[in-house]
């Protein structure tokens, strides 16, 4: 199931980008970025609509992914 992200509150929001980026195996290109400009990025991504909440009803998770 799809889930926009104004659907969410900003603290569900926000813990949820927080939650993606601190995911070992993200992979952000060949310089390291702080933290907080990961969740900026993963933040815009969503507002720009290239990326998706989809929640799986099965496992209870929810994960980001690219829109196609």
């Amino acid at each position: 199931m799809f889930i926009s992200h104004r659907e969410l509150s900003p603290e569900t929001l926000q813990a949820l980008i927080e939650e993606f980026v601190s995911r070992e195996g993200t992979d952000y290109g060949a310089k390291e970025l702080e933290f907080g400009t990961k969740v900026s990025q993963v933040r815009r991504l969503l507002e720009s609509g290239k990326i998706t909440i989809v929640f799986d009803a099965e496992t209870e998770s929810c994960d980001l992914r690219e829109t196609r």
